[in-house]
C-alpha cells in the first residue's frame, strides 16, 4: 500500500456523488475510508445499467478504494456503535443536512465529545450562516442558482441548460477533499481536530463568478457581468470538412502563425480586429466567425497537421467512446480495463496526479452492499458475539 494519506482513518456517512467522489480521492490517496450505509444502502447503488441488484453505473465509479458496512444509525445501538467506531477514526464526512445530523444524534458536539481531534466534514448545500441554511440541494439547483443555465443562454443557447453532467457535485467533492487534507495537515502541527463545512452554493458561485463578475467586478461597474470570450455563441468546436476540430489560437504570435499558414500574412496588422488580445475580446464574436468559415474549407487531419506545424494547440473533438480508446490515456494506463469480483470486466479512469514518491492507487473495487462489515466492526474491537447480536438486532448487516 502506498499513498499520502496511508494510516489515515475515514468514517464516510456520504451518498450520491458529491461526498462519495471526495471521499473515493482520499481513499486512492491511501486513507483507510469505512463507507457507512444505511441498510438500503446508497441511492447511487440503483442508478442503472447495472449486472446486479444495488451495483449501478454511478455508484461503481465513485465508491472504489472503500469498504462497506450497514450500520442503521436511526437505531440507538446503531448510533452508539458509530460513536464508538469515531473514537478511532481521523476523520468523519457526512453530506446531509447538519440539521438531520443533529437529530440523529451525531452533531459535532457529540462526536468531538468521543474523539476532540476528529475533522469532522460536513458537505451541504449552503452555508449555516445564512438564511438558506436548512434548504435542501441537489446538483441542478445548486447550478442554477450559481448561474450556469443563465450563463449558457448568454452563450447563444435558446434555452438555459444545466451542464450535461453532474458539475455542482464533482467540483465541491473536489474541494471537501481539499479542505480535509488541509484540517489534517493543520492537526499534524497543532493537534487540533476541527468542524468543516463546505457548502455547494458558495463553492459553486466562487467559480462563476471568479470568471464572471467581469465589469461587476468594480464598483462603481465597468461594464456588465460575463466574460466576453468564453460567452461568445462561436466558442465551441468548429466544424471541419469531416467533422469537428477544437483549436485555440489565442496569443498575437499564434495568430501570425496561422495568418502566415492560411496565406494571409498581412492580415494580422491590417485587420485592427486581429491586432491585440484587447482588440481581439472586443470583437470575439467576429474573430470566432472567421475562425468558423475559414475551418470548414479543409479537412480533420489537414488542419491538425497545420495547426501542429505553426505550434497552436488544436485537438480532435472526442465522444464518450473516443476517450476509452485515446492513444494518450491508454499510453499513460489512465484508462483501464479490470474485473470486479462480483461485476465482471469493467472500464474505469485512472488517478489524475502522479507522483515521485506515496504514489496514489485505486486500492480495492467498490464493495457490495456492507461486504466489510464483520471485518470493519472487528478492527474497532467489537466482539464477534456483539456483532452476531448487533446482526439479529437488524442493527448491522452484510452482504
Amino acid at each position: 500500500m502506498s499513498g499520502p494519506l496511508q494510516g489515515i482513518r475515514v468514517l464516510d456517512l456520504t451518498s450520491v456523488v458529491m461526498g462519495p467522489y471526495a471521499t473515493q480521492i482520499l481513499g486512492d490517496y491511501g486513507a483507510d475510508v469505512i463507507k457507512i450505509e444505511p441498510p438500503d444502502g446508497d441511492v447511487m447503488r440503483l442508478a442503472g445499467p447495472m449486472r446486479n441488484p444495488r451495483m449501478g453505473h454511478l455508484y461503481l465509479s465513485t465508491n472504489s478504494s472503500k469498504r462497506s458496512a450497514v450500520i442503521d444509525l436511526k437505531l440507538a445501538e446503531g448510533r452508539a456503535t458509530l460513536l464508538h467506531m469515531a473514537t478511532r477514526a481521523d476523520v468523519l464526512v457526512y453530506n446531509i443536512r447538519p440539521q438531520a445530523m443533529s437529530r440523529l444524534g451525531l452533531g459535532y458536539d457529540e462526536i468531538r465529545a468521543v474523539n476532540p481531534k476528529i475533522i469532522y466534514a460536513g458537505a451541504m448545500g449552503f452555508s449555516q450562516r445564512g438564511p438558506y441554511a436548512a434548504r435542501p440541494a441537489y446538483d441542478d439547483l445548486i447550478q442554477g442558482m450559481a448561474g450556469i443555465p443563465w450563463l449558457v443562454q448568454q452563450g447563444g443557447a435558446d434555452l438555459p441548460r444545466y451542464a450535461p453532467m453532474i458539475l455542482a457535485d464533482r467540483i465541491i467533492g473536489l474541494q471537501v477533499a481539499n479542505a480535509i487534507t488541509s484540517a489534517l495537515y493543520h492537526r499534524e502541527r497543532t493537534g487540533e481536530g476541527q468542524r468543516i463545512d463546505v457548502p455547494m452554493f458558495e463553492g459553486l458561485a466562487s467559480i462563476t463568478m471568479g470568471e464572471h463578475l467581469s465589469g461587476r467586478l468594480f464598483d462603481p461597474p465597468l461594464g456588465t457581468a460575463g466574460y466576453k470570450r468564453s460567452l461568445s455563441a462561436e466558442r465551441r468546436p468548429y466544424r471541419t470538412s469531416d467533422g469537428y476540430i477544437c483549436v485555440m489560437v489565442y496569443n498575437d504570435k499564434q495568430w501570425r502563425s496561422l495568418f502566415d499558414a492560411v496565406g494571409e500574412p498581412g492580415k494580422f496588422s491590417a485587420d485592427a480586429r486581429f491586432s491585440s488580445q484587447g482588440a481581439r475580446l472586443e470583437h470575439i464574436d467576429e474573430v470566432y466567425g472567421y475562425l468558423v468559415k475559414l475551418i470548414e474549407t479543409r479537412t480533420t487531419a489537414e488542419w491538425l497537421a497545420l495547426f501542429q506545424d505553426a505550434d497552436i494547440p488544436a485537438a480532435r473533438m472526442n465522444s464518450i467512446d473516443d476517450l476509452l480508446t485515446d492513444e494518450h490515456l491508454v499510453a499513460t494506463g489512465f484508462v483501464r480495463r479490470y474485473e470486479h469480483p462480483s461485476e465482471g470486466m469493467l472500464y474505469e479512469s485512472g488517478i489524475s496526479t502522479e507522483w515521485s514518491h506515496s504514489q496514489p492507487e485505486r486500492r480495492r473495487p467498490a464493495p457490495r452492499l456492507g461486504e466489510h462489515t464483520a471485518e470493519v466492526l472487528s478492527e474497532f474491537d467489537i466482539a464477534p458475539d456483539c456483532i452476531a447480536r448487533l446482526r439479529a438486532a437488524g442493527v448491522i448487516s452484510q452482504d
